[in-house]
């Protein structure tokens, strides 16, 4: 019978150098970590050629017996495919191991006059949410891009129609260097300002064709 290393070693050496997705496997066949790659020889190999700074990552080498993987297109279809199986089954050390480094994802706010913005964090709370983006440079491009195209406010006020008609709020800088229509005073209607959210979420949705007649 092939033993624990050697099964690693012959497994590492078919590993190709492509985008993709792998899985760790303890002693009794259960996955316990999902990882994704661009390329799958050099990062799944970089576990087992060194000693790990972080003692949760020793300790997950130490208990992986068996390993696949999922070769994909894309790094961003690398992405998806990572978060569907982490979603399906909920690996043990992909919860110790997890750190501030999640994907960003833009979203739409669910409430008066919505707002747009980034978060790491996904609630059920009736926002949509668009991603994850593996490259946050593009996220943070869309979302500049959108605020240079539409007054959007970015205050966190709640903005209902009885707390603005008992004038609780006053207009910020954002207001005064155009950037906001002072929503929050009423100089400008839910219906009006909806108008802008239904152009940004079809930019969102990847309809680009309402870039060109802005």
């Amino acid at each position: 019978m092939i033993d624990k290393n050697e099964n690693i070693k012959n497994k590492l050496a078919l590993l190709p150098d492509t985008p993709g997705v792998y899985q760790y496997f303890d002693k009794t066949g259960k996955i316990i970590y999902v990882g994704k790659a661009k390329n799958l020889k050099r990062r799944v190999s970089s576990y087992f050629n060194k000693v790990h700074d972080s003692p949760k990552t020793n300790i997950l080498v130490k208990n992986i017996y068996d390993l696949q993987y999922i070769v994909v297109k894309t790094e961003e279809d690398a992405l998806h495919l990572e978060n569907s199986l982490i979603k399906a089954y909920k690996p043990r050390y992909n919860v110790l191991l997890k750190d501030d480094k999640t994907y960003p994802w833009i979203c739409l706010r669910n409430e008066y006059f919505p707002r747009v913005f980034l978060t790491r964090k996904v609630y059920k709370d009736g926002s949509k949410y668009y991603g994850p983006y593996a490259n946050v440079h593009l996220a943070k491009t869309v979302l500049g891009l959108i605020r240079e195209l539409y007054p959007i406010r970015t205050c966190n006020y709640a903005l209902t129609p009885e707390n603005i008609e008992k004038n609780r709020f006053r207009v910020c800088l954002q207001y005064h260097i155009k950037n906001c229509k002072g929503c929050c005073v009423g100089k400008i209607s839910e219906q009006e300002y909806n108008g802008y959210i239904e152009q940004v979420r079809q930019i969102l949705n990847g309809d680009i064709h309402q870039l060109s007649n802005h």
